[in-house]
């Protein structure tokens, strides 16, 4: 009888002190709660679209068709594979996101080692500040600042190459099919390099500095102390953000910018390589109203980012002990 008495004041004394808890971090819970209503909107809601990849849905039928609208089964899909553009805007995705991937999953890493190493504190806050500035300035300025400096008729890079007698012409740097994987990547290198270095920095900054004193007592050099120190101790931070990248490669990796430039830097002159996935999906579910098949194609690229991220993870386990989930 008593042990019953006990375990039913414990109820109320427990839901007491739980409440109490959240009346003290009642602002951090609405910090919470807010995060979840977003995705909740803008990113749970809206997976209901997935149907419309497998049903006859027009834009007509509202809200309501996307439930009542006739099953098409996957002959949006099998259209899909037969468009007449389907391997080249493939290629030009899978291209232009490996691309980035090699060129800009390293750049962060040997920015935030190089930003580690200085040792003069007022030049490395102005060179980190002034790093990830870029991060924050959106693609369309991006897109007024790469006309400013390489079109073709007042491009300023332009303008010192012929005025050092280096070309004989101008070169056609945004209307050229053979200029646009190297414009978009290098734009994205220098937009989002240095917002990337700081979650680097950060895991740098959780090395124990004991250890390098160690090493430089022992008579190890900078380059072995990053090689055999910094490295390692970024290793486990280093995987997982190598997961999310390959994660979201058809999306633009690291950067995840591939939409943006495409659709902004892209034009008649260049649209060879800069027509990707989900430009053509956009262009033909506005453009052409034709929804289902856009939504086909948006999720043929979701099943496939879901499938690498979990085989990533896999092999990140397996080979390196460390991985996302």
């Amino acid at each position: 009888m008593t042990a019953d008495t006990n375990t039913t004041d414990a109820k109320p004394i427990r839901s007491s002190l739980v409440w109490k808890r959240f009346k003290r971090q009642r602002t951090l819970h609405l910090f919470v709660w807010i995060g979840i209503l977003y995705l909740l909107v803008f990113a749970y809601t809206p997976m209901f679209g997935i149907l419309m990849a497998f049903k006859n849905y027009t834009i007509v039928q509202g809200i309501k068709g996307i439930f009542t609208s006739s099953w098409a089964g996957f002959k949006y899909f099998i259209e899909f594979y037969n468009d007449y553009k389907f391997y080249d805007i493939v290629r030009n995705t899978l291209v232009l996101s490996f691309l980035k991937v090699i060129f800009t999953f390293p750049i962060p890493i040997l920015f935030a080692i190089m930003l580690n190493e200085a040792k003069n504190m007022a030049f490395k806050r102005v060179v980190q500040t002034a790093s990830y500035l870029p991060h924050f300035i959106s693609w369309v300025v991006v897109l007024g600042l790469s006309f400013t400096f390489f079109s073709s008729n007042v491009g300023l890079i332009n303008q010192l190459l012929l005025d050092w007698g280096w070309i004989d012409k101008p070169l056609p740097i945004l209307t050229s099919p053979n200029y646009f994987w190297g414009l978009a990547v290098g734009s994205a290198m220098w937009k989002e390099a240095g917002w990337w270095a700081i979650i680097f920095l950060a895991a740098i900054a959780g090395i124990n500095p004991t250890l390098y004193e160690a090493a430089q007592i022992d008579g190890a050099g900078r380059l072995a102390r990053i090689w055999h120190i910094t490295l390692p101790g970024i290793r486990g931070t280093v995987v997982v953000v190598l997961i999310l990248t390959i994660g979201s490669i058809l999306g633009g990796g690291l950067v995840g910018s591939n939409f943006d430039q495409a659709f902004l830097m892209g034009n008649a002159g260049n649209n060879d390589t800069s027509e990707i996935v989900q430009t053509y999906a956009f262009k033909v579910g506005l453009a052409q109203g034709r929804y289902s098949y856009a939504a086909a194609i948006d999720l043929v690229q979701s099943v496939i980012s879901v499938i690498l991220i979990f085989t990533s993870n896999a092999i990140a386990r397996k080979v390196s002990g460390t991985s996302l989930f």
